[in-house]
């Protein structure tokens, strides 16, 4: 499943986001937004809930995840014998109108995504710590799930349902043909893209037409050079843009620039895909929704992926893997019912009732089903449970404004002509963070 894509926020979005966020602390935004929650009111205050009995917010929408969270609660309902009150909303609604519906009177139990976002709200206060469900699930996750689960303090706030890995994808007849080796360095990716390139094809397919696809690659450069906790670091603001660092990462994207595919900015990530199934391209650095563009079943047998090569630090401990799941909101943190579905959902059980109606994504619980799983499938979930840090998509581990308004046109840029104004990226940066 590909991520949400990045658009542009119009300067009058960002100026209602902005006003709505600076109300955090308060009650004052969550009154003001009345009218945009009502679609998304929880009902009865906790005081009136029905014994054994919760909600919850799905910002899954579409038919396909609709329907594979459904699929969920009714397992949860027909194992517990509990009541289930389920409020579905566009996934814009949810994530745009996030601050207020939590300070509102949301649902117990919310769809939500790892990353910046879940932290941020968790550290305002807006969601409820779930150690005591991570109690019983914790051996159900690996160290990485683990970690992208935990709040700022420390404290889980988060239960994983699946994710999906970004690699370099490539044919294996193609690789096979060539003689190709897997790189192990970026020295050993350099000398590959060259040899690549003597040999008539597009080393690295590329395509960042709609401004998102770009990220997966900052992310990957920036770990492998600086480290899991720099990214981090970097997409909540507590380090500069404007330093040494940052500058090292596009130091070594501009080694790859000529061996990436020249059309990328008027190219969307299904045609960069078109590339690498035609054998015009060597490989892609994209996540394994890929798969979703390979109707031929002799092609998507002939995929195969591995991980961006070692730079500088931490080898290739870390892996770009979006993380989607639940968390739990404070008003749901009393409510024994809401826990007990929440713990539900960390086990196999759980996440394959999802799977059995959306297997397009990895199920992250360790005892989960995992016998229908293609070879690339099972590839990918070996390097996931293997990854010591799990980072996510830049877009959820950065502001939504950064992500759109600033990332997309200085990667774009970069893109075009090889420049970055790391001093501007900044500015913007400062100036959006302390808005908050």
């Amino acid at each position: 499943m590909a991520p949400h894509p990045s658009t542009p926020v119009p300067s009058e979005a960002r100026l209602s986001r902005r006003a709505l966020l600076r109300g955090m602390g308060g009650i004052g935004a969550a009154a003001a937004a009345a009218p945009l929650l009502a679609a998304c009111s929880g009902g009865p205050a906790p005081a009136a809930q029905a014994a054994h009995a919760t909600s919850l917010g799905s910002g899954l929408s579409d038919p396909v995840p609709r329907a594979a969270v459904q699929a969920m609660v009714d397992a949860y309902k027909t194992k517990s014998g509990a009541a289930v009150r389920m409020n579905v909303m566009p996934r814009a609604q949810l994530v745009d109108n996030i601050s207020s519906y939590l300070q509102s009177n949301p649902e117990d139990v919310i769809t939500w995504f790892a990353g910046y976002r879940m932290r941020y709200y968790a550290a305002k206060g807006l969601l409820a710590p779930v150690d005591d469900v991570w109690e019983k699930i914790g051996g159900n996750f690996s160290e990485g799930l683990t970690k992208a689960s935990e709040g700022e303090d420390g404290k889980k706030y988060f239960v994983p349902n699946y994710n999906y890995p970004w690699g370099f994808f490539y044919r294996k007849s193609l690789w096979q043909e060539r003689g190709y080796e897997i790189p192990g360095t970026f020295d050993e990716l350099l000398a590959l893209c060259a040899r690549m390139k003597k040999d008539g094809l597009i080393p690295i397919a590329f395509a960042d037409k709609d401004g998102w696809p770009a990220m997966g690659t900052f992310d990957y450069l920036n770990m492998r050079t600086n480290g899991y906790q720099f990214h981090i670091d970097l997409c909540a603001h507590r380090e500069s843009w404007d330093q040494q660092k940052v500058k090292d990462v596009f130091d070594k994207w501009r080694a790859l620039l000529p061996y990436q595919d020249k059309a990328a900015l008027g190219a969307t990530w299904q045609e960069g895909a078109r590339t690498l199934k035609s054998k015009k391209s060597g490989m892609y650095l994209i996540g394994s929704f890929i798969v979703q563009d390979v109707t031929d079943k002799d092609i998507a047998a002939d995929l195969d992926f591995f991980p961006f090569p070692a730079i500088a630090v931490e080898g290739t401990d870390a892996i770009e893997a979006p993380i989607d799941g639940f968390v739990l909101s404070k008003r749901g943190g009393s409510n024994a019912t809401a826990k007990d579905m929440l713990a539900f959902f960390g086990t196999g059980a759980g996440q394959d009732a999802y799977a059995s109606k959306d297997p397009s994504n990895l199920q992250t619980a360790k005892d989960a089903d995992t016998s229908a799983f293609s070879e690339l499938n099972r590839k990918g979930a070996a390097a996931i449970a293997g990854a010591k840090y799990i980072s996510q998509f830049f877009d959820r581990d950065a502001l939504p404004a950064m992500a759109s308004n600033v990332m997309i046109p200085a990667l774009q840029g970069f893109l075009k002509d090889g420049t970055v104004d790391t001093r501007a990226i900044e500015a913007q940066a400062a100036s959006l963070y302390s808005a908050q």
